[in-house]
């Protein structure tokens, strides 16, 4: 049965999925192992095994931390596509032709305007080449966002 295009599916990044994890987690019970053959005593092979255990370990955490780039990469596309949406739903015209002369630091501070206020701060934005910190302390109707990663 052939996939059908609606069907969803999982994105892999092969690198980090398929070599860099795998041989991390190898990489880390191994270490675990041959260290725990020596703990106890007071040698340098001893030493040397804890260290790159730890070694071993920190770099599969910081592979697994990975994910969360991943997350973030996510949000900020979904913070771009509400400010187009905002955009529109304010001032019935779409903002994809002014985002090329928006930064993304822009656009994700334009998502804390409220929804009077987000066109002339659009335009400002564009016109003084504001940087992100002032577009948001001209901001008079603030939106937090607790939602953020």
């Amino acid at each position: 049965m052939a996939d059908s295009p609606t069907k969803n599916t999982v994105k892999y990044y092969p690198l980090h999925h398929f070599i860099l994890l795998p041989a991390a987690l190898i990489m880390v019970v191994y270490t675990v192992r041959r260290y725990l053959a020596v703990a106890g005593d007071d040698s340098e092979v001893s030493r040397l095994w804890f260290c790159v255990m730890a070694l071993a370990v920190i770099v599969f955490l910081g592979l697994v931390m990975l994910r969360q780039h991943y997350a973030l990469t996510l949000q900020n596309r979904l913070i771009r596509l509400e400010v187009r949406q905002r955009y529109f739903e304010v001032t019935g015209k779409s903002l994809r032709p002014l985002e090329d002369q928006l930064t993304l630091g822009q656009i994700f501070s334009l998502r804390f305007a409220g929804d009077q206020e987000l066109p002339s701060l659009v335009q400002a934005a564009i016109q003084e080449k504001l940087p992100p910190k002032d577009i948001q302390a001209r901001i008079q109707d603030f939106h937090f966002d607790t939602m953020r990663v």
